[in-house]
């Protein structure tokens, strides 16, 4: 599927989150409506985990708009070397294929659609713009297992499942999963 009404995509920079705040947290606030009341998906803990990720070396950020409103937007950043990304992985996996060096890995850390614009295309639009002329050699992401459409989505972009991965103590299981780059 194609995008089906004209979008504007725009790069936010790190700075930007700030003056977006109310829109960007509007947006997660939709998308995770049913997860709120677990501490973990508190829009606090959120915001914070978004300034976090801003801060890091390589962030990116991409947000759709169709007209002034905003749609949907994905973010994420550079692994750095040494990162603790794959320290919650309960799959045994090649050692080789977790060890970071600050250039291997951009991990993709959120990628939203508000609902009225879900099945559209938008998603891939933005999965699109984020990693287009990413230097790094792979990218990763992590997916609920009982996000079917999220998951047969990122499967049909390219994306494999390489394990199991919890980040955070009070944070769920998820698939942690790849798409190579280059």
């Amino acid at each position: 599927m194609t995008a089906s009404t004209p979008t504007t995509v725009e790069r936010l920079e790190s700075a930007d989150l700030h003056r977006h705040r109310d829109e960007l947290l509007a947006v997660y606030t939709e998308v995770y409506e049913e997860q709120l009341e677990t501490p973990f998906f508190s829009v606090p803990r959120y915001w914070d985990r978004l300034v976090a990720y801003a801060s890091r070396d390589g962030f990116s950020a991409v947000a759709g708009r169709i007209e002034d409103q905003l749609i949907g937007y994905a973010l994420g950043y550079a692994l750095p070397q040494g990162s603790r990304w794959w320290s919650g992985l309960r799959d045994d996996v090649e050692p080789a294929l977790l060890t970071e060096d600050g250039r291997r890995t951009f991990a993709l850390n959120e990628i939203m659609v508000r609902e009225a614009f879900r099945r559209r295309g938008y998603a891939k639009l933005l999965h699109d713009a984020l990693l287009a002329g990413r230097p790094e050699e792979r990218a990763t992401l992590l997916v609920l297992p009982d996000n079917i459409p999220a998951r047969s989505a990122y499967r049909l972009w390219g994306w494999y499942k390489l394990g199991r991965l919890q980040p955070f103590n009070d944070a769920p299981v998820y698939d942690a999963m790849v798409l190579d780059l280059k």
